[in-house]
């Protein structure tokens, strides 16, 4: 297919290289042109506008930062819905809001013109791997159309429902996934405030129930004290502000995660807000008192 990727990232270089060696043929426009410089030396054509990339493109695929960078992309000036001709796709694999979704699939569909939200989880490995698991919403037709090239990005595609499913099934992710670190690093200062080796605290619980991707990863970035980020927490906060929102507009009670909200907040009120999310573990430790 032509596919035009924007968003090349840590995430979305990777991916963009793995429909490079699929063969499909692969155009990009960037906000910051250096970002796209080593696919353009691999054979990667240049759009000077999200417009022109849409014009040369069966589907465009974007994962990019937020919801309002996503409607700028595609409905701002000489964004990629000028560009778009009939029967064309826009997938976003952004996470966004699910109204987001909603309102650009129904522009899109005035045009004729196919829309997916596929967010993804797995992060920068699962992207460099190609082992991503992609939730999809929208047409079930348009996402045959492209599932050979999810099929280059991911291990697993499922289709959640119409346009905006894939965000709320993303923002369910997200909810299990950061409620899950706060608990690591709540069991990890637990262990702290008894003087314990907490990564030994970690070996232990990893061999029983408690035992799960997060707490191997993030359990053992708190206890080598590693804050460099894998994924900033300003993302993870971000992605809790939609889920956050989509609890107020509902009446959806998440007790949980509005506590895990509450540290994510004081995260990046303290400065935290491009370390790793692991950091969380700094909130619940006692802070230095200066004298008076």
């Amino acid at each position: 297919m032509k596919v035009g990727f924007v968003g090349l990232g840590v995430m979305g270089l990777p991916m963009a290289r793995h429909l490079m060696a699929a063969g499909h043929t692969l155009a990009v426009w960037a906000r910051r042109p250096e970002s796209a410089q080593v696919l353009l030396a691999d054979g990667a054509n240049w759009c000077a506008t999200p417009a022109e990339l849409a014009a040369q493109c069966d589907v465009v695929i974007s994962i990019i930062t937020a919801s309002a960078d996503v409607e700028q992309l595609a409905l701002g000036p000489a964004g990629l819905i000028e560009g778009f001709a009939p029967g064309a796709v826009h997938v976003d694999m952004s996470t966004i809001a699910p109204a987001t979704a909603r309102r650009l699939a129904a522009r899109y569909a005035e045009r004729g013109v196919g829309w997916l939200d596929a967010p993804v989880s797995g992060g920068e490995q699962g992207a460099r791997d190609a082992t991503l698991a992609i939730m999809a919403g929208g047409e079930a037709a348009v996402l045959e159309r492209v599932r050979p090239l999810f099929e280059c990005l991911g291990k697993t595609v499922v289709h959640i429902g119409a346009a905006g499913a894939g965000q709320v099934a993303k923002a369910c992710n997200q909810m299990v996934m950061v409620n899950a670190i706060q608990a690591s690093a709540e069991a990890m200062r637990l262990a702290g405030a008894h003087g314990l080796d907490l990564a030994k605290v970690r070996e232990a619980l990893m061999g029983g129930s408690a035992a799960s991707r997060v707490l191997d990863v993030m359990g053992g970035r708190m206890a080598r004290r590693d804050f460099v980020p894998g994924i900033q927490a300003r993302l993870h906060h971000k992605d809790f502000a939609i889920l956050m929102d989509e609890a107020r507009q509902l009446g959806a009670p998440l007790p949980v995660a509005a506590q895990t909200w509450q540290q994510l907040n004081a995260l990046m009120a303290t400065g935290g807000a491009r370390d790793d999310t692991a950091s969380l573990l700094r909130m619940l430790e006692p802070k230095e008192t200066k004298p008076c």
